[in-house]
């Protein structure tokens, strides 16, 4: 999905990079079992990917973006496998991951429908009693701005448990962070 210069820098950086090591994934996944084997949709440049990779034996990255797919593949390729593809139709086998997530990625997402689909193939891809779970950004000024020219389609909290139940989901959860507003949600494969 497009993303604007000062958006590719911000999510390229080191400084992203340790903003996600140090708040975004310890919030987002408080409580997670992550299991055996993880899947991560749209890991974009690493960030998050670089973490997972130090925590699970086994992790699967989907990317949508081909030359951001080739360089994930020749960073983390001997430690994780990397996939072109699109989280909405990963050709991955059905229920064979312990968990799958995505963490700021969604909003990028150009269609709710899209993003539907992408909960579907989370939830296809579970195990039973499997866990889908991530984090979004809301809107503010400073994320409109950094997204001018960009693709820009936020969860909204309100809506989002029925989306994911409807995908098939059940125990679903959303919470909102209480200083930066981020979302973040769980649910389960029955």
């Amino acid at each position: 999905m497009p993303m604007n210069r000062a958006h590719r820098k911000l999510c390229s950086s080191e400084e992203w990079a340790q903003t996600t090591k140090d708040r975004i994934l310890p919030w987002a996944l408080e409580g997670v079992d992550l299991g055996e084997d993880v899947l991560e949709i749209g890991p974009g440049y690493g960030a998050n990917l670089r973490v997972l990779v130090e925590q699970v034996p086994r992790l699967t990255g989907v990317e949508i973006d081909g030359d951001t797919a080739r360089l994930l593949q020749d960073t983390w390729g001997e430690r994780a496998r990397i996939l072109h593809a699109d989280g909405a139709a990963t050709t991955l086998p059905d229920t064979s991951y312990d968990s799958v997530v995505c963490f700021t990625m969604l909003h990028h997402v150009p269609t709710a429908a899209h993003q539907d689909r992408i909960f579907a193939e989370a939830f296809r891809v579970l195990r039973p009693g499997g866990t889908f779970a991530g984090s979004d950004s809301q809107p503010g000024l400073r994320f409109r701005l950094l997204h001018f020219r960009d693709t820009m389609n936020t969860l909204r909290p309100d809506t989002l448990p029925a989306r994911l139940t409807g995908a098939g989901f059940k125990n679903v959860s959303v919470d909102l962070h209480p200083e930066s507003g981020g979302l973040r949600f769980r649910a389960t494969r029955p």
